[in-house]
Parts: structure tokens; sequence; C-alpha cells
């Protein structure tokens, strides 16, 4: 059984949705339709017109994406060069184009767990948090031949969402009584005659940003005429996301024996170093992408060392003059959210019983740089 463009979306979505997204950051379908059944799907870094002729050979039917092929406003579409070359193809092969950027990176287990895993940071914790969002506890009373029909919509909404864990709801059974009056339809009982019915009252966490939405899914899963519910705000606020993570490694190194380390986790050529190469370090920093605006964040979080990528030349004066070392190991270390993309979407897949649609890594290399190594030249 094959799995159809939406419900595939829809399960990552629950784990990174886009709402975690930077404001500035342009995320979810950029390319295509989800309305269609996904045989073949195809994860990669960047949508480079390599890519979509790996996915095309494929067979694929989706691109999912780390990094947004349409990032600023298009003026034009030209077929013959450039972004426009790209989706035309994509448009002529019924290729639909997804990215997961910013979200990704934030989400638990998500971009920047993966890079301090792979460096083998422990006791992680978030670099750059983001902004909690408040929280609400809705309550609504159902029938309790509806009970199902109710939750199922408000977990799909995004309801009850808590850490790593969705459709979370606590029910409880009792008796809901009414006298509809005149003039009233009521879905059960009469008109002028008191009824008691069997309900069960079901309450959920909602993000405030999120409730809107999330009401209009209840009212139009209810069967009642007039829906009885609360909402009460919170003072909790919500798991505590964002940008990078800061742990420690298992045993002191020197930023040398650093930076070899992560050449050898992350299959890289080289890297640049800021810093002291026999200077000690332990506590580390990791943030995927271009960190330069968080050297900051880096230092007041008691970080030794800062990996990242594109870090500038003034950046990198700035960090050493305040004492932060820094590993600048590329931008396309990211190429790690390939095979962690790739697992989840397998995991979800073959615990749903969808073994007729097959998740594909790209191995196409997208990095735009090379790496240029002196050597003598015969005269």
């Amino acid at each position: 059984m094959t799995i159809d463009g939406k419900t595939l979306i829809n399960a990552f979505e629950a784990w990174a949705p886009p709402r975690l997204a930077e404001k500035w950051d342009k995320v979810g379908l950029q390319i295509g339709t989800l309305n269609k059944d996904i045989q073949k799907m195809i994860v990669t870094l960047d949508v480079t017109e390599e890519v979509v002729d790996e996915a095309i050979a494929q067979g694929a039917d989706l691109i999912f994406a780390h990094h947004p092929l349409i990032f600023r406003p298009l003026d034009n579409i030209l077929t013959d060069s450039g972004s426009g070359k790209i989706i035309e193809k994509c448009l002529k092969n019924d290729l639909a184009v997804y990215v997961a950027h910013t979200n990704l990176d934030v989400a638990q287990g998500g971009m920047n767990d993966w890079l301090a895993s792979a460096i083998g940071l422990q006791n992680t914790a978030v670099l750059v948090p983001a902004q909690s969002d408040s929280l609400v506890k809705l309550a609504v009373f159902v029938p309790v031949t509806h009970a199902v029909q109710v939750r199922a919509a408000l977990g799909d909404a995004g309801a009850g969402a808590i850490g790593q864990y969705s459709h979370c709801t606590f029910n409880t059974s009792g008796k809901g009584t009414f006298l509809p009056g005149e003039g009233t339809t009521p879905y059960i009982g009469e008109t002028g005659k008191l009824e008691v019915v069997d309900e069960i009252k079901i309450e959920t966490i909602v993000r405030e940003a999120d409730l809107s939405r999330v009401v209009k899914k209840m009212l139009d899963s209810h069967p009642y005429e007039e829906v009885a519910y609360d909402l009460y705000p919170l003072k909790n606020k919500e798991d505590k996301i964002g940008l990078g993570r800061v742990g420690q490694l298992s045993a002191p190194m020197t930023l040398a024996q650093l930076a070899q380390h992560v050449i050898k986790v992350f299959g890289l050529p080289g890297v640049n170093a800021v810093g002291d190469l026999n200077a000690k370090v332990q506590t580390v920093a990791v943030i995927g992408g271009s960190g330069n605006d968080f050297i900051p964040e880096a230092i007041d979080r008691g970080a030794d060392v800062l990996v990242t990528g594109d870090t500038k030349y003034h950046n990198a004066h700035d960090a050493k003059a305040a004492g932060l070392m820094v590993i600048d190991a590329g931008h396309h270390i990211e190429k790690i959210m390939i095979q962690g993309v790739a697992a989840f979407f397998r995991d979800f897949l073959n615990t749903n019983g969808y073994t007729g649609t097959t998740v594909m890594e790209s191995t196409t290399n997208t990095n735009p740089f090379h790496l240029v190594i002196p050597h003598e030249v015969n005269q």
C-alpha cells in the first residue's frame, strides 16, 4: 500500500510543524501537489538540477529538501537557466518539492540534535531558545457516540501536542443535560423536553496561535447545534525549543583534536579553526548553517568552541577577541539531515503498513565548494 502525499507530510509536520520556522523562512510545498500517491520520494539537502535529474531517473514523485529552492520572490520563471529550468523539469515530470528548513533545525531530534550527536556531545541544551507559545486548555462536552470523531479532529488540527507526543487528551464520563427551546433543531432530544445524555468531557492543550483553527475543526466535527466548551489560559509554557545545541564532550581535547574529529565524523576535506590549536576544549556549541549571528549566545552559554559554517572574517576576529574558539566546518555538514529524515519516514511508513512507498537518499553531492590542495606543478 502506498501513501498519499498529504498524509505523508502531515506525519512529518506533527514532528516539525511549519510554525516552528523563522518568520523570514520559506518552508512547505514549493512545487507541485501533494494530492497524489507517493510511490518514491528522495531526500536531499539542496534542490539542484543534478538532484532533480537524479529524482527523475529514480522515478520519484516527491523531493524532500532542507534548503528552499524558492527563497526570494521570483520576478519571472525563465526555463533556459537557473531556478526556472529546475522548476520546469519538476512540473513536466510531476515532481513535487517540499522544504523543511528552520523548522527542522529547531525540532527536537532534528538537525541540530543530529549534529550534536555526531560530534558526541552529552547533556545538550538549546543554544538559542525560540519564543515559547502561550498555551490554552480546551474542554469540550461530546456525546459518547461522537467522542472518537471529535478527539481525532482536535488532534489532527494540532491540539494535544506535548513534546514529541500528539493527540494528547484526558477524558471524563458524565451526564449532560439540556432543554431545547422553541425554534431549535436538536441533534438529540425534543423541543421543550429536558434531555439527559451520556457525554464525555475531552480536555486537551492548544497553542494560542493554533486556537482559532482548532476550535473551528472541533465545532465542524461536533454533532450538536450549540456546542458547550471551555477555554482556560494556562501559566505553563510550551517546551523550550530553538536553534543550535550546547553540550559537553565526554573528555577534554585540544582544539586541533576536535577539528580532526569534526573532519572525520562529517567526512570533510578540512575545516577552518579560530583560536589556539593547543587549547583544551570541552563545552561545545553547534549550529547548522551559518552561525555568525550566534557567537554572543555561544559565549553566554559558556562554550569553549562553536562548530558552525560560513564564518565571516570579522566575526572570526570578534570571536577570538572574546575568547571563543570556532571551527568552521562549512554549511554542507547539514547533509546529515538526509539520513535523519529518511530514517524518520521509513520508520513511519513501516509502522503504519505503507510498504508500497520507498524512501531514497540522494547521492548527489550538492556542495558548491571544492577544497584545492597545493601541489607541485611540473615545469
